[in-house]
């Protein structure tokens, strides 16, 4: 099934130059970028973002890394990529995700642990709605579809 998910390259892997690498790794998998943007989020936009965290030990440090410098927000479209982001971002904690995963390939604390992605239809929705409007959302047909999707 299509579907959308959302992933952040986080502040930690912008300072460490990782963009293009994780980009890379999308796209090489054959899923769409359908939006992408780098902004450093405010903190009301984090506070949402991290909402279901909110109260926990943890969260103050949270917000204040993703609003600690830019981070790029991306829209990746594809079958059954929610899953799959989450299969090739690896484990939360980087020490924990097997090499060939963007976190144990690039990642060494779960504090700094490279990149986020949405970890149901749920989140993915409501994630998007918080870092893109509709309109900044491309619907098109990229010109490998017909080799990846049988």
């Amino acid at each position: 099934m299509m579907e959308r998910t959302f992933v952040m390259i986080k502040p930690d892997a912008v300072q460490r130059g990782l963009v293009g690498e994780v980009i890379r790794r999308i796209e090489m998998k054959g899923f769409k970028i359908v939006a992408m943007k780098m902004t450093t989020i405010s903190e009301e936009r984090a506070k949402e973002h991290y909402a279901e965290h909110e109260g926990k030990k943890f969260f103050r440090d949270l917000v204040d890394f993703i609003i600690s410098g830019p981070s790029v927000q991306i829209v990746v479209e594809g079958r059954d990529v929610i899953a799959a982001m989450r299969k090739m971002n690896g484990a939360t904690n980087p020490a924990e995700a097997v090499p060939g995963t963007i976190r144990g390939d690039m990642g060494i604390e779960t504090g700094r642990n490279v990149v986020h992605g949405s970890d149901s239809s749920a989140s993915a929705e409501r994630e998007i709605a918080i870092h893109f409007i509709e309109s900044e959302l491309q619907d098109y047909r990229r010109i490998d579809e017909a080799w990846l999707y049988e």
